[in-house]
C-alpha cells in the first residue's frame, strides 16, 4: 500500500465544504501563465454546456509556479462563453489550486489530483494539459462522457498530428505496448486523459510515487496499469494537439531514457500479463473522426543518419551486447549504403525487442542501456522519413500498422529471449 498523500489543511477544509462532486478536471502546471488562462476557460465552458446538471470541480495541481500561473487560475471567469452554452449550470463549477507534494514532477501533480478524486468520490475525472493551445470544450464532453454515461474506466485520448511528430510513439511506444497487452490504444502517453474515480483510487493503492513514475513516467504507467489489469479502456477523437513541435533529431535524449525506461520497467511488472497475450484487438473510439490542418514539423535527415553512423563506430562494442549478431549485420550494412538509406522493419523490431531483453537481463546499466538505443532510434526515424516524404496522412498511418503488425508477429522472439 502506498503511502498517504498528504494535503495542506487549508486544502482539506475546503474539500469539505465541496461534499462530494460528479465529475473532476485535474490540470496539473508549473509556469504555465501564457497558456493556461485558455486551458481553464475551455474545460469551465465544457461543463457547463456538456454536463449543466452535475457538481464538478476544477484542480489545478501546481508544481510551483513563479510566473503568475496560480493567479491566472484564480481569476479565470466564464462570461465570454455564455453565447455557446445551451444550459446555465445548476452547479457552480468549483476551482481549487494546490501545490503538490513528492518528486518534482507531472506523476507527482496526478497522485495529488487522484487523491482529491477519492475524497470528493468523484464519479468521472480528466486531467487535460495546462500548455494546450487546442483544446475545445468538446474535449471535456469526450473525456468524460465514455466514463460517466458510458461505463469506461479508461479514456485514452486519439489526435490527428504531423506524420513526423511524435515519432518515439509511432516507432516504439504505440507497437510495442499494442503487441505486449493486446490493445489497440493509439496514444498511449497522449498526455489527455479520462478516468473512472474507481481507477483514481486504484492507482493510488500503487507503490510507484517514489520512483522515477512521479517524475516523467505517468502517461505510459497509467495506460498499461488500466490495460494489464482488466479495467475498461476506449479512446476519443480530439481533433489536432497543438504544441510545439520538435525536430525528431533534436532534444530527445532525455525523452528517450523517460518514456522507453518507463516502458521497459512496466514490462518486468506486467510479465505475467503480456506473455500470455497474442494478437491485438481495437477499442471502442468515441468522436467523430474529421481531417484537420496539423503544424509542420521540420526534419535533418542528414543528422540523423550521422548520428546513427558515428553510433556504429562509437557504440558497436556496446550494441554487440545488446543485440543478435544477426541484427547487429544489418545495421551495419544499413550503415554502409550510399544511396538510399534503409532499416528494415524486422530489424528495428528485433533490435528494440533485444534492448528489452538486456533491460531485464541487466546487461548494462538502465540509463546506459537506453541512451545507447538513440542513434538507433534516429537511425530508424531517418528511414521512416526517406519512406514516407511523398505519403499522405493515411499512407503513413498504414506504415505503421504494418510496423506494428510486424511487432506482433515476432512477439515470440522476445518471449524466447526474456526466459
Amino acid at each position: 500500500m502506498a503511502d498517504p498523500v498528504p494535503l495542506p489543511e487549508d486544502i482539506l477544509r475546503s474539500i469539505e465544504g465541496i461534499g462530494e462532486v460528479d465529475i473532476l478536471i485535474g490540470v496539473p502546471s508549473y509556469n504555465n501563465a501564457r497558456t493556461i488562462g485558455h486551458v481553464i476557460k475551455a474545460v469551465k465552458a465544457g461543463l457547463a454546456k456538456y454536463f449543466p446538471g452535475e457538481r464538478s470541480i476544477i484542480v489545478n495541481s501546481d508544481g510551483g509556479s513563479t510566473d503568475g500561473t496560480q493567479e491566472i487560475v484564480a481569476k479565470t471567469t466564464l462570461t465570454e462563453f455564455r453565447t455557446i452554452l445551451i444550459h446555465h449550470p445548476l452547479y457552480p463549477i468549483h476551482k481549487i489550486t494546490i501545490p503538490y507534494h513528492g518528486i518534482p514532477g507531472k506523476g507527482s501533480a496526478f497522485r495529488t489530483i487522484f487523491r482529491i478524486a477519492e475524497i470528493l468520490r468523484a464519479r468521472a475525472c480528466a486531467v487535460v494539459d495546462s500548455d494546450l493551445r487546442s483544446i475545445t470544450p468538446e474535449w471535456i464532453d469526450l473525456l468524460i462522457s465514455p466514463v460517466y454515461r458510458e461505463g469506461y474506466d479508461f479514456v485514452a485520448p486519439l489526435y490527428l498530428r504531423h506524420k513526423y511528430d511524435g515519432t518515439i510513439t509511432n516507432s516504439i511506444v504505440y507497437p510495442v505496448t499494442r503487441a505486449l497487452y493486446g490493445k489497440r490504444i493509439r496514444q498511449p502517453i497522449g498526455g489527455e486523459f479520462g478516468f473512472s474515480g474507481r481507477l483514481a483510487s486504484h492507482y493510488l493503492t500503487k507503490d510507484v510515487w517514489h520512483t522515477d513514475v512521479a517524475r516523467f513516467g505517468i502517461d505510459i504507467w497509467m495506460t498499461t496499469v488500466a490495460i494489464a489489469e482488466g479495467f475498461k479502456v476506449c479512446q476519443s477523437f480530439l481533433g489536432a494537439k497543438l504544441h510545439d513541435p520538435k525536430d525528431p533529431g533534436t532534444d530527445l535524449g532525455d525523452m528517450m531514457v523517460q518514456v522507453v525506461g518507463s516502458l521497459f520497467s512496466l514490462m518486468e511488472t506486467y510479465s505475467p500479463v503480456w506473455r500470455e497475450v497474442r494478437g491485438s484487438e481495437p477499442v471502442p473510439t468515441f468522436g467523430f473522426r474529421y481531417s484537420v490542418g496539423t503544424e509542420p514539423v521540420a526534419v535533418n535527415v542528414d543528422r540523423m543518419i550521422h548520428i546513427f553512423r558515428h553510433g556504429l563506430e562509437d557504440l558497436k562494442e556496446v550494441w554487440k551486447e545488446v543485440i543478435s549478431p544477426a541484427n547487429m549485420k544489418a545495421l551495419e550494412r544499413a550503415g554502409r549504403r550510399k544511396r538510399k538509406f534503409h532499416i528494415p522493419d524486422e530489424v528495428w523490431v528485433k533490435v528494440v525487442y533485444d534492448f528489452a531483453i538486456a533491460y531485464h537481463r541487466r546487461t548494462l546499466s538502465h540509463e546506459h542501456l537506453i541512451k545507447s538505443l538513440l542513434p538507433l532510434y534516429l537511425g530508424k526515424t531517418a528511414s521512416f522519413v526517406i519512406e514516407t516524404q511523398k505519403a499522405t496522412s493515411e499512407e503513413v498511418e498504414e506504415v505503421f500498422e504494418r510496423l506494428s503488425l510486424r511487432f506482433e508477429e515476432e512477439k515470440g522472439y522476445l518471449i524466447k529471449g526474456w526466459g
